[in-house]
């Protein structure tokens, strides 16, 4: 409740006179007054906080380009409300014993959760807490009532057709997290587009979307087929680490190796050469999730979100 709020409420009051509301919107001025949130959350059985929770134990993964997208979008939509956000790791034992007592004690509202893997405890967790609840990315197994994602599959299909258009024909892969559904979705997008031009993946390695994880795929990949021609890697920290081995073992790109990514951060167009990737609007993925929860607080019932992907063609392809 706002000073204004507060004085809406001595206005619509029965039974008070003129000279009483004049005195208390006098007080209200002249005190500042500010509402306790406390009394407040006690008097609406509700704390104005809602958590984003992610399924890690790394702090840096808040750091992460894409996770510090999406926490943009999300800021940028609960500003509109007097909700506060509350950032959460659960992943450890001991992180998910603080947050199954978050969600206990009901020290928030309701929840926004991404970056679930296999079999995940934290979905499990969300569920028996009863909270309203919205999946950024859909988990592996079962279909959540509430979630905003991305045309995962769609948007690797272009991205292999692209290279396939192109006159490429060695095609490899270096593919996501086998346990998400995100890097189930992305590599079964690369295998159909595969398919469809009579053609097989030429090798296939698994990363962990990390940059780190990239370079390794690409120098395994150089040892199973030097001769590859193209690469397409399920995120764009992979395809920057494919890039970096690739000129360090004097590959030129696109000459002799085209590369594309997915996502569209920030780093697709530092990297040298600027890389051809497929753009998922990674703020709006955000910015979506808690505009659907603010719904659901608002007892609405809106409907699951696919957002979709575009090709976004830049130097390495």
């Amino acid at each position: 409740m706002s000073r204004t709020a507060a004085s809406r409420v001595i206005n619509n009051a029965p039974h008070v006179s003129r000279a009483k509301r004049d005195a208390v919107h006098k007080a209200i001025r002249e005190l500042g007054y500010t509402p306790s949130r406390t009394a407040r959350a006690l008097a609406t059985q509700r704390t104005g906080v809602v958590a984003f929770a992610l399924s890690g134990d790394d702090p840096a993964l808040f750091a992460d380009p894409f996770f510090a997208q999406v926490i943009v979008g999300i800021s940028a939509a609960l500003e509109e409300t007097e909700l506060h956000l509350l950032l959460c790791l659960a992943a450890s034992d001991r992180g998910q014993g603080r947050f199954k007592n978050l969600l206990r004690t009901r020290g928030v509202d309701g929840l926004m959760v991404m970056a679930l893997r296999g079999d995940d405890p934290l979905d499990r967790i969300v569920a028996e807490s009863g909270l309203p609840a919205v999946y950024g990315g859909r988990p592996l197994h079962g279909e959540p009532s509430w979630y905003v994602d991305s045309d995962n599959r769609g948007g690797a299909r272009i991205a292999t057709e692209h290279l396939i258009g192109t006159g490429h024909t060695r095609i490899a892969a270096i593919t996501g997290l086998p346990d998400t559904e995100v890097g189930q979705s992305r590599q079964r997008g690369f295998a159909e587009a595969m398919a469809l031009a009579g053609l097989r993946p030429y090798a296939v390695e698994t990363g962990d979307f990390t940059e780190a994880s990239g370079a390794a795929a690409m120098t395994a990949l150089l040892a199973a087929r030097p001769d590859l021609d193209a690469v397409f890697a399920a995120n764009d920290n992979m395809a920057a680490g494919a890039l970096r081995v690739l000129r360090d073992r004097g590959r030129r790109v696109p000459q002799d190796v085209a590369v594309i990514g997915f996502d569209d951060l920030a780093i697709a167009s530092h990297t040298q050469p600027r890389l051809t990737t497929v753009h998922q609007p990674v703020q709006a993925l955000g910015r979506e999730m808690a505009r659907m929860l603010i719904a659901l607080l608002g007892d609405e019932k809106p409907s699951p979100l696919i957002l979709p992907t575009r090709l976004v063609v830049r130097d390495s392809t």
